[in-house]
């Protein structure tokens, strides 16, 4: 069953014992270590919604997907798929501070605490699909997307998250909001070639029919954001 649809019809429940039972088949330290991880995700994004949904519905869809999908069993990776947005929104909170907009004091302890709790590697991994602060005088959505291209193109297992949340931010799009899909199909647009230039690359851990499984969804992805800008055009005569 699709994961959008095991959230339309179970929750934050569904999806739990989905990923209890995909990582059931781990051994047991790598299964405490994921344990760990969504317990962290859990506490940080508690009181975060994603418009008519927890946040952690998300995150637990994100990992999911890379367990079962992309065929990854990488604890690290799992790992820092469930975390991949615990620097970028909570790096006070990581680190032991009052929650607040972060500095890059913030961000530098928030990783370096992601790395004590678990490891470099997972810290690394984060760091990579972590957002930097904005630039002031710089375009916020081109910004992101040199970004990625950048981070991604050094960390080739960053590209597997990237691909995961991706997918459940662009392809999902048509569970949020409708008063917010024109902004994010903007935001995310731009990102389309990059990702599909970065799966395709030798040197992304993936099996051949999972990259052309993840190339069909960017492809589902266009077909939903050009709907949404197409049809903003007409009402406002932008794209």
């Amino acid at each position: 069953m699709p994961l959008h649809a095991i959230t339309e019809m179970y929750g934050e429940d569904g999806l739990r014992l989905r990923f209890d039972l995909e990582i059931a088949r781990l051994a047991e330290p790598d299964r405490r270590m994921l344990s760990t991880a969504l317990a962290l995700a859990e506490e940080l994004h508690a009181g975060d919604r994603r418009t008519r949904e927890p946040y952690l519905n998300h995150l637990l869809r994100s990992a999911l997907r890379v367990l079962h999908h992309y065929r990854v069993t990488d604890v690290d990776v799992v790992a820092a798929a469930l975390l991949h947005d615990s620097v970028e929104d909570h790096a006070p909170e990581l680190c032991g501070r009052p929650a607040g907009e972060p500095t890059q004091q913030d961000i530098d302890d928030a990783l370096a605490a992601l790395a004590t709790r678990f490891n470099t590697r997972v810290a690394r991994l984060v760091e990579a699909v972590t957002n930097p602060l904005p630039e002031e005088g710089t375009d916020r959505h081109e910004q992101y997307r040199v970004h990625v291209a950048r981070s991604l193109a050094a960390e080739p297992w960053a590209r597997v998250i990237k691909a995961s949340d991706f997918t459940d931010n662009a392809v999902g799009l048509i569970y949020t909001l409708p008063k917010l899909h024109a902004k994010l199909a903007r935001k995310y647009w731009p990102l389309v070639p990059v990702l599909r230039d970065l799966i395709r690359r030798p040197d992304t851990p993936l099996a051949d029919d999972v990259k052309d499984r993840i190339m069909r969804q960017l492809d589902l992805a266009v077909s939903r954001l050009d709907a949404i800008l197409r049809t903003t055009s007409r009402v406002d005569g932008s794209r």
